[in-house]
């Protein structure tokens, strides 16, 4: 940014001194056209290598914005990316808190039936499948947040190889 400003300055600098050589031109305060000429000339290549280095900070900002907006696109198709897994993650756990209220209920009906005297074999088994579905889908959320973890390592170990 310090190159733009410096250029900036140079730009400034030549158009006073254009200015002030077409002042002198007008005013007819040079008396020699020789001298008037050279002036010309000399004005006329600080102009050209100012337009020259006005051209190339032009280049270089059409660079950086083009990089900017790369940048920018890859961060949102990062952001949509997580937010799509943050769904599946929040569908995850409302799964893993169905199961687990279902899990305590049939707990709840088994300790009653215990107490009572017996517990049903029927009532036993589906407390039983209610703790395997239950499992499973710890182990489910569990994948997917591995999943989300590696997806995450993948680029950053690609970066180091």
């Amino acid at each position: 940014m310090s190159d733009i400003a410096e250029f900036e300055r140079r730009i400034l600098y030549a158009l006073e001194r254009i200015g002030a050589g077409m002042d002198r031109l007008g005013e007819g305060g040079a008396t020699s056209a020789t001298v008037e000429s050279i002036d010309v000339d000399v004005l006329r290549a600080e102009l050209e290598a100012e337009r020259t280095t006005n051209a190339q900070l032009t280049e270089r900002v059409r660079a950086i914005k083009e990089r900017q907006e790369t940048l920018v696109s890859g961060l949102e198709r990062k952001a949509a990316r997580l937010g799509e897994q943050l769904g599946q993650l929040e569908a995850e756990l409302g799964r893993q808190r169905q199961l687990n209220g279902d899990l305590a209920a049939l707990t709840r009906k088994l300790s009653d039936a215990a107490r009572e005297g017996g517990a049903d074999a029927g009532l036993i088994n589906e407390a039983l499948a209610a703790e395997v579905e239950a499992l499973r889908a710890e182990r489910a959320g569990e994948m997917a947040e591995m999943a989300d973890i590696l997806a995450e390592l993948k680029p950053l170990i690609g970066e180091m190889a």
